[in-house]
């Protein structure tokens, strides 16, 4: 390791000039991508010469604190460089120092091994040399979270909060460590691993997601051309204390007991891909900081701050949680001891969903009805009462209490029914996420939501174990004993009934039996986590507590006139599981519900004959006979539209008598809703708008969509009992920065309020901090106005707005008039260029698809711009696809961000045909 001055490197990184001896500190170059020089400076200690970029010269206002920035194996300062330059910029700015530890980047190799404990001690010569005061908040990734977290537990007088970025303070000694740092940690290997070669160098630059650009990478790798430029990088791996003799043990266990006495704002920034510092890491440093803010990136690696904007983030979160002093509790936190328990109608505001199970646990009348092509399953009110109970001591008898998280992946049904309620009944949160999403993006929600338990059918299960979901499997049905064996299914819903029975004793003939050992949860305790749909960006999880969703429940009884006189058919199954809590029959038509498009008029007339009191399984004497409710997708009305030249004339007389018809779940176009009042004269056919975060939030019936005509967008009504809609007005940049507005007429994004909204996106702290800008109100992403009606119409999504020189363009309203002209299927509105100056195209899918051209026929492209001009619409192109990009799941929410970036690149000459 002694200075060579000027001279050629060969190997690993091809002929270079490197003008300067091994040893010393020196100066980032410059032209490294994101990297300011005037951020590069040398400090001198008494053990060693340090690099570290610092914008305190760059500053232009006095910072509101220090956020100190270490990194960990093998990067360097380079990887704040993003904070660096965010801090600077904040409108309150902090000063960001993100050093070079010795031996790494651009500081001194000391020709010394530093041990954990020595880095801890450096880390505070140098921040006395810099002469830090306070406030400070330290950020740590990798193995400089250890090292941040012990400067933080040994600097107390000083600190003010902490941030970790994928990093561990903990590693079992039962447990081995990470398998991705296993081959590097072997004596024999860890040297031609980490130092005489650049293989872990390039594996670590790997994780990330993207790849990283060429030009990042080479940034990365200009601190170690060459092996004694590495030579820390190795002794790096050689100080992972993973075994007790290890001499860097004691400091671990130090560090990581001081941690839990640390009391000031934390937040944890976590790459959910990473394969060294994975969720059990995560779920290490919530425990040890419960009060600790959680963002979880699903999308993000190891190299987190390179896959994700964190940067800007992090900023935010300073700016709630540090510089104005909030004390806020965290949005994951525990919501500490235990509340007194709450039984159904102790609580005068909140009536729990459980609560008519309990009312009707002695009613031999009908709750469900499940039709199938082999016959008709009625389920009473008293053995969904008695299922649900005994589940939930079954569940109780295998330690599932609670708070803790139980995904359930089984078919709609009378065991999803009797599963979620007795979830429900213990306090355990409930996850549910759509098998839709595909197995990959489900293993993301799921995974996300930590759930101890998972209840699902086999090939669930096998899913479950093999991605490791959760260390307790439940079999929602049967499974052979072997299967069972090799799965580790800890109990089957059969097997969980008879703990249950047995658990409430010889005088469990109804639920109330065993209410003294069985409470209630309380109202504002979390209830679920709902996933959303995916078609707006990657799945997130939705927390409701049990007063949110006694909120969606009153919502949609007092919308629809749901009660126990108006039974329902539930083709749409989320509709099915409100069944119970509002104390109404439901149906289940023969149908496939994961292929909505399987309901067929037949099925569907069955279903709702089932519930005529002239006859039938459903048959109650305080039935209202012209009040049957349906409840179906718009994918379900499709196949039944296709399947009506099936029908009987019995078939057609029941459809005659629906009452009311609810289309939601995907935009229900008005004319799909004229050719199903062509099926059902009498029925009141409405479609609510809403979300995962909130529904219904507003409604909407077809004669009144009929007479609202021709507008800015889609018109989807008024609120809804309890809800509030207001607008955050967009600027000339097409940015929602307007408050809350009810003027009639501002465009805006569209924000909503009510009982039934979300009580927060579960450890997602960015998205929430987003979504709640405004006390009381969730932001959508949707972009609409408000009419002097008080009628919300809907515009599109907030990412969709197109920037032109002469103003804000949304898309909706000018693709429902190309929609109209003949010859075309569907179309999208797409910005192309620089937002302020965008160009305005038009994609359109044409009737039948097949097209092969790519620019539309010049007939086509002067109608589109014929219907486009009278709006004062300049479009600068009109492209033609085989079929428009669309969401899995509905198939009608158009991905109009593919779109634009393809348009893009058409017009670049870099593409053709999609």
């Amino acid at each position: 390791m002694h200075g060579r001055g000027l001279r050629a490197e060969h190997g690993d990184d091809g002929d270079r000039l490197v003008n300067a001896p091994d040893t010393v500190a020196t100066l980032a170059p410059s032209g490294l991508p994101g990297l300011d020089p005037a951020w590069s400076r040398l400090v001198t200690t008494a053990s060693g010469t340090w690099h570290l970029l610092d914008n305190a010269s760059t500053l232009t206002a006095e910072p509101v604190g220090t956020l100190l920035c270490v990194h960990g194996n093998p990067t360097w300062s380079y990887l704040w460089r993003s904070f660096v330059a965010a801090g600077a910029r904040a409108p309150r700015p902090w000063r960001v120092v993100a050093v070079d530890q010795l031996g790494m980047g651009f500081s001194e190799r000391t020709g010394r091994v530093h041990l954990l404990a020595d880095r801890v001690r450096e880390l505070g010569e140098l921040t006395d040399a810099l002469g830090l005061t306070g406030p400070v908040v330290t950020a740590g990734h990798d193995w400089g979270g250890s090292i941040s977290l012990g400067w933080a537990v040994d600097h107390p007088d000083l600190l003010a909060g902490v941030v970790l970025l994928n990093t561990a303070v903990h590693q079992p000694l039962d447990e081995r460590a990470p398998a991705a740092l296993r081959p590097a940690m072997v004596p024999g290997v860890r040297r031609a691993a980490t130092v005489t070669t650049t293989a872990f160098l390039d594996t670590t630059l790997a994780l990330a997601h993207p790849r990283l650009p060429g030009p990042v990478r080479d940034a990365f790798r200009a601190p170690y051309r060459g092996a004694a430029r590495r030579e820390a990088v190795g002794d790096f791996v050689a100080d992972i204390p993973a075994t007790a003799e290890h001499p860097s043990r004691p400091e671990l266990d130090r560090i990581a007991a001081g941690v839990r006495e640390l009391d000031v704002p934390a937040l944890l920034a976590w790459g959910a891909r990473d394969p060294v510092f994975s969720d059990r890491f995560l779920r290490d440093l919530r425990d040890r900081l419960p009060h600790a803010d959680v963002h979880r990136y699903p999308a993000a690696g190891h190299l987190v701050a390179e896959d994700e904007d964190v940067a800007d983030g992090v900023l935010r979160w300073l700016d709630t949680r540090v510089a104005t002093g909030e004390d806020a509790p965290s949005e994951d936190a525990p919501s500490g001891d235990a509340p007194a328990p709450v039984r159904a109608g102790d609580d005068e505001t909140v009536r729990l969903l459980g609560a008519t199970l309990v009312e009707r646990a002695a009613d031999d009348g009908p709750a469900l009805v499940e039709l199938r092509a082999a016959g008709a399953r009625t389920v009473s009110w008293r053995a969904l009462a008695r299922r649900t109970e005994q589940v939930a001591r079954g569940l109780v008898a295998i330690g599932i209490g609670r708070g803790d998280r139980v995904a359930v992946l089984v078919p709609p049904g009378a065991d999803l029914t009797a599963v979620l309620y007795a979830c429900l009944r213990i306090g355990a949160v409930v996850v549910v996420a759509d098998a839709g999403l595909g197995l990959r993006a489900l293993s993301r929600a799921v995974t996300a939501a930590e759930p101890v338990a998972v209840i699902g059918v086999e090939r669930a299960l096998v899913a479950a174990r093999t991605l490791r979901w959760a260390p307790t499997l439940v079999a929602a049905g049967p499974v052979h004993r072997r299967v069972a064996r090799a799965l580790g299914v800890r109990a089957t819903l059969a097997e969980l009934a008879e703990l249950g029975a047995a658990a409430a004793g010889p005088r469990a003939d109804g639920p109330e039996d065993g209410d003294v050992d069985l409470p209630w949860p309380a109202p504002d305790d979390e209830a679920a986590v709902l996933f959303t749909s995916g078609s707006t960006g990657p799945a997130k999880g939705v927390v409701y507590t049990h007063r949110g969703l006694a909120g969606m429940r009153d919502a949609v009884a007092a919308t629809y006139a749901i009660s126990p006189s108006r039974p329902f058919v539930a083709a749409f199954a989320p509709f099915a599981l409100l069944g119970p809590a509002l104390g109404a029959t439901s149906v289940s038509p023969d149908m496939d519900v994961t292929a909505p498009r399987t309901l067929t008029a037949t099925a569907l007339a069955a279903a709702v004959r089932s519930l005529q009191p002239a006859g039938g399984p459903a048959s109650r004497p305080d039935a209202d006979p012209a009040g049957v409710v349906v409840f179906a997708s718009p994918a379900a009305l499709v196949g039944v539209l296709g399947t009506q030249h099936e029908a009987s004339d019995e078939d057609r007389a029941a459809l005659a008598r629906v009452g009311t018809l609810l289309s939601a779940g995907a935009p229900v176009p008005a004319e799909l809703l004229l050719a199903v009042r062509e099926l059902m004269p009498a029925a009141s056919l409405r479609t609510p708008y809403g979300m995962t975060e909130m529904l219904p939030v507003t409604d909407i019936e077809l004669t009144q969509i009929l007479a609202a005509g021709d507008g800015p967008g889609v018109c989807v009504g008024r609120p809804v009992a309890g809800a509030r809609v207001a607008v955050s007005a967009l600027d000339d940049e097409g940015v929602a920065s307007g408050s809350p507005d009810v003027t009639p007429g501002v465009l805006g994004e569209v924000l909503v309020a009510g009982p039934h909204l979300k009580a927060r996106y579960d450890r997602l702290w960015f998205t929430q901090a987003d979504s709640a800008r405004d006390a009381g109100w969730h932001r959508t992403g949707d972009v609409g106005r408000l009419d002097d009606q008080g009628r919300l119409w809907v515009e599109g999504r907030l990412a969709h707005v197109v920037v032109t020189d002469s103003g804000v363009v949304t898309p909706v309203a000018p693709e429902r008039a190309v929609d109209a002209l003949a010859g075309v299927a569907r179309s999208a509105v797409v910005g192309v260029g620089p937002r302020g100056t965008q160009q305005l195209v038009v994609v359109v899918e044409p009737d039948g698809g097949g097209a092969t051209a790519v620019l539309a026929e010049p007939d086509l492209a002067a109608r589109v711009r014929g219907a486009l001009e009278p709006r004062g619409l300049r479009v600068a192109a009109v492209l033609v696809v085989p079929s428009l990009p669309t969401d899995l799941r509905h198939n009608s929410k158009i991905d109009r961000t593919e779109l634009a970036a393809w348009a893009t690149d058409v017009l670049a000459g870099k593409r053709g045909r999609r």
